[in-house]
């Protein structure tokens, strides 16, 4: 368990009848991989362009995608969604689309279970410096590509194998979180293929799903949102470990679940751009972030500089606020750019702001998270003309790009957006458009 398999050696590394993944009572085996990889292959070989975009949201079905695309010496990109319309805007990044949903792009789009079968005698070598591409929203708003060695992702992994790797060595793999961002893509895709653990192709929705996987120890990868929704009047399976990322977990979910789960929670703390930087376990109250031995953190101005192996630059500015104690462990304090989490999705207040800017009779926006209780919403402040000022319009319109927890639940309509006396945006003056007594 403490040799990870790279992914280069995924297909030959293992017993034909080894079991890769599962949903139901459905098993896929090593040998059912090689001929799902041999049929996309066969006919990627034949086709021109080098960067082939996956939209899977079966695991199984992905990593089949991905083996095929890297073997055929293409370039995986991974958008992290399947919406027709970003799509559309993102084709200069990709020549192709492999993908089970239909979609209407000027790009081919190729269905995998349309394909025939064609035996291959052997694939060609995954070569030395392949890697895929991901995407993030920067804080401009535009989504910025991410490119991702298969050194660095082998290299994650034999951390992360070094950290966990005994503990978790007979579990199946279930999640709650999409294998189409890096989180899930480096828990749900590359830790179970490279240690040889069989995971759930279909992603955990809702707690009672978890009950139907009874007979196995589990490692599941979760995050604050799925854990808060816990039931505990349910019977709960046995975990082995539990890893949450993709936003802070507080520290009442943290025990709340513990108490469930009868385990504590891994939580992981990280970046597309940089992959793992820490870890920390909710055994007690705000447990400090322990950074993997292998990642530096340097002063640099009024932040942070980090530099790892899993960098493809070797070191990145943060956009976080770090402060650390003398033992070399640290505490999160906020965001310094335009980037809010909102139930661990990631979303780029620029880039909703842009697409506002975008519709018919929309002459200036702004975007402000709002705080209800204990749920964050977003709320846009429009400058429209009177006759287009419907908000229903608006949301419908938002949805070709946004996904739904994007899509601002608040409105309000003025003639101006408020400035400070420097002439910059006054967000105190935005957030105070919305409270509840107005």
């Amino acid at each position: 368990m403490n040799n990870p398999l790279p992914l280069k050696l995924w297909l030959s590394g293992r017993n034909p009848q080894h079991v890769v993944a599962f949903e139901g009572p459905q098993l896929w085996t090593q040998a059912d991989l090689i001929n799902d990889v041999q049929r996309i292959y066969g006919w990627l070989k034949t086709q021109p362009g080098d960067r082939w975009a996956l939209c899977l949201d079966n695991s199984y079905a992905f990593i089949a995608a991905l083996l095929a695309t890297l073997h055929a010496g293409k370039t995986p990109v991974i958008p992290g969604h399947c919406r027709e319309a970003q799509l559309q805007e993102q084709q200069m990044h990709f020549c192709g689309v492999i993908s089970d949903a239909p979609l209407n792009l000027s790009c081919p789009v190729i269905n995998p279970q349309t394909l025939a079968y064609t035996a291959v005698q052997s694939f060609e070598p995954v070569s030395a410096d392949a890697g895929v591409v991901l995407f993030t929203s920067g804080s401009t708003g535009e989504p910025a590509q991410i490119f991702k060695t298969l050194q660095a992702l082998d290299e994650e992994i034999a951390w992360l194998t070094a950290l966990w790797g005994e503990q978790i060595r007979d579990c199946r793999v279930l999640g709650s979180v999409s294998h189409q961002h890096l989180y899930g893509f480096t828990f749900r895709v590359m830790l179970p293929m490279a240690l040889g653990l069989a995971s759930d192709a279909a992603m955990i929705h809702f707690p009672e799903q978890l009950l139907a996987h009874s007979t196995h120890p589990l490692l599941f990868i979760s995050s604050p949102a799925f854990l808060k929704r816990l039931d505990a009047n349910l019977a709960a399976p046995t975990f082995k470990r539990v890893i949450s990322a993709a936003g802070k977990l507080d520290d009442d979910t943290a025990q709340n679940a513990r108490a469930w789960l009868k385990t504590p929670v891994s939580e992981i703390y990280g970046t597309t751009e940089t992959g793992v930087l820490a870890w920390r376990q909710h055994s007690q109250i705000s447990p400090e972030w322990q950074p993997f031995p292998e990642v530096r953190f340097t002063p640099q101005g009024d932040g942070w500089q980090v530099e790892s192996a899993l960098i493809h630059r070797r070191c990145v500015q943060l956009d976080d606020i770090l402060e650390f104690s003398p033992q070399g462990s640290f505490r999160l304090l906020g965001r310094r750019d335009r980037i809010v989490k909102i139930e661990e999705k990631r979303i780029s207040l620029s880039e909703i702001e842009r697409r506002l800017l975008a519709l018919p009779g929309i002459e200036d926006a702004a975007v402000v998270p709002i705080t209800r209780g204990n749920r964050i919403a977003l709320g846009a402040v429009v400058v429209a003309c009177e006759q287009t000022a419907n908000k229903q319009l608006w949301r419908e319109a938002l949805r070709a790009w946004l996904e739904p927890i994007a899509i601002p639940r608040y409105w309000r309509v003025v003639e101006l957006i408020p400035h400070n006396s420097q002439g910059k945006r006054s967000w105190v003056q935005l957030q105070e458009l919305f409270n509840e007594t107005r």
